[in-house]
């Protein structure tokens, strides 16, 4: 077993050629290095099961049904996709085409990007908690901050700036309405998320999933839920993301729909719901194809950001009989519980509840 001394200068190497997972692939690579191998018993979990598959919601419907359909998936799931939402399937798969081009660039045309610098703007790296986790992913992932402060779109490589930019616009007003959904569910103002400025806090980051020379060894994304209110993802047809169903105790594989997004309920909206909606535990496989798979994700939080800027529980949630389950807080002070820990082992539920 190598040591942590061998692990860490094995993961500055595989850092330091700026060329991420895809670099590993095009090198010819038959074998996964050992910083990828993930413990056994992450790869051991009940196995994904045909018989159950998370809900979908059709916004088409007339909107009471819309709306209820959505809470119960909020409740029950943490998950669910959305069809009929308006954003033509050309624009998705422009975007998920534009990532791809990008990860199919030179190695020396995509380095020039490489950064694990945390500010606001465009970075690309492999694995955002590389030296935290106690196994890397297989996968790169490229982010962009679009908002409350608007990035110099000029760092954007140009090969999928245009993309990523029509993307952030149309996927926001579909959020808009999710989330007004979501409040009439809950039996608040539709408005009252986007009052707190929910919309205002956005985030694309976008997966690359090279094919892995051992599947069974590895993974995409571990098992995690979302430490922030929101997130729409859009996916290719390659598939590969599962669903904890808490209920089954098993993975469910969330097939991919053409034109679908997949929303997923965050820790945050756990704690503003006063858990009348439960985030999702959700992982991705490594990739078993012969073609890479790439995702796209929008994460949505308040914009506000100050310390004085508190979010918990909503008052009108609450009652003697419903009291509040977690403290305020704000989002600096998230931030820095996220940032502490690996990715599979966020614990903001656990740190905010209250006794």
């Amino acid at each position: 077993m190598a040591s942590s001394t061998d692990r860490t200068i094995a993961l500055k190497e595989f850092d330091d050629t700026k060329t991420g997972v895809k670099g590993l692939v095009d090198s010819g690579m038959t074998s996964l290095p050992a910083i990828f191998h993930h413990p056994r018993a992450h790869l051991s979990m009940p196995a994904a099961t045909s018989h159950l598959s998370i809900p979908t919601v059709d916004l088409s419907v007339p909107r009471p049904i819309a709306v209820d359909l959505i809470r119960s998936a909020s409740r029950d799931w943490g998950v669910f996709q959305v069809i009929n939402h308006g954003i033509p399937l050309s624009t998705i798969q422009n975007t998920t085409s534009a990532i791809r081009s990008f990860h199919e660039l030179s190695a020396a045309e995509r380095s020039q990007f490489y950064t694990r610098s945390r500010d606001p703007g465009f970075s690309y790296n492999s694995n955002l908690d590389l030296f935290l986790s106690a196994a890397a992913t297989w996968k790169d992932t490229l982010r962009v901050s679009f908002s409350p402060i608007r990035p110099d779109v000029d760092q954007i490589p140009e090969v999928c700036r245009a993309a990523l930019v029509t993307w952030d616009e149309c996927q926001k007003e579909v959020a808009r309405e999710v989330m007004q959904m979501m409040c009439e569910g809950l039996g608040v103002d539709p408005k009252r998320l986007e009052a707190m400025t929910c919309l205002e806090g956005r985030t694309t980051v976008a997966h690359y999933y090279p094919p892995c020379p051992e599947p069974d060894r590895a993974l995409g994304t571990v098992d995690h839920t979302d430490a922030g209110l929101l997130a729409f993802l859009i996916q290719d047809q390659i598939g590969g993301l599962q669903v904890k169903s808490e209920t089954d105790e098993c993975w469910v594989d969330v097939k991919p729909i053409p034109g679908a997004l997949v929303v997923f309920v965050g820790e945050l909206l756990q704690i503003i719901s006063n858990n009348e909606y439960k985030s999702s535990h959700h992982r991705v496989m490594a990739n078993s194809s012969d073609e890479p798979r790439v995702s796209v994700i929008s994460f949505y939080n308040p914009g506000r950001k100050d310390e004085s800027d508190l979010y918990g529980p909503l008052p009108e949630l609450l009652s003697d009989q419903k009291p509040a389950c977690y403290r305020n807080l704000n989002m600096v002070e998230l931030n820095k519980v996220f940032r502490k820990e690996p990715i599979g082992n966020k614990v903001v539920l656990k740190y905010y509840k209250l006794p």
